[in-house]
């Protein structure tokens, strides 16, 4: 993310005291972050009918409409994190509506190197998220911010407060969760 965290986190605390002009400069500040995320969920070769600057234009208004006293940046891609997830799962029941059941939008589940790439239908994924978060809600948090929000294990980290190894142990373990909801069967070995 090329704007320095606290030059960021000023930002988003000038905008919450109602400074305007803030706004315009967070605008420029999260673009490229906001555009780098809608790509890397929907330039995966996938069947996605949204584009990608669409996505990043959803996510930047809701994001602008959010009232809350913003913490830090973390916080602020946390928040995004949750929106690109919703507006997926939005686009892809509004799709499979459309097509009366027909091929459900595809999402890579891979977010980091060492997964292998692996595609899972958008709601298939929300779901399994879903169950998961019901039996640990850390686990789903830690894959909606690291998958979803594009943020790194040491972000991922700082926004739920606890320390990178965790971070790293819980992300395996929701890793391998995911993929047996997803395709009913463990992985064999990851890379």
């Amino acid at each position: 993310m090329d704007q320095p965290s606290n030059d960021l986190t000023q930002l988003l605390k000038d905008w919450c005291a109602g400074d305007e002009r803030a706004l315009k400069k967070l605008a420029v500040a999260v673009e490229s972050e906001l555009r780098r995320l809608a790509r890397m969920h929907l330039g995966n070769g996938s069947s996605h009918t949204l584009q990608p600057t669409a996505l990043m234009n959803e996510i930047y208004l809701r994001l602008m409409a959010w009232n809350t006293d913003w913490q830090n940046r973390t916080h602020f891609f946390a928040v995004a994190s949750k929106i690109m997830r919703q507006v997926l799962v939005n686009q892809a029941i509004a799709r499979r509506r459309q097509k009366r059941g027909g091929k459900a939008v595809l999402v890579s589940l891979s977010r980091v190197d060492h997964l292998a790439e692996e595609n899972a239908d958008v709601l298939a994924l929300d779901e399994a998220l879903a169950a998961l978060e019901k039996l640990d809600a850390r686990k789903g948090r830690i894959v909606e911010l690291w998958f979803f929000g594009g943020l790194t294990a040491e972000e991922t980290a700082e926004v739920l407060g606890i320390s990178l190894p965790t971070v790293h142990r819980e992300w395996d373990l929701a890793r391998t969760w995911l993929f047996r909801e997803l395709h009913g069967t463990a992985r064999p070995y990851f890379h």
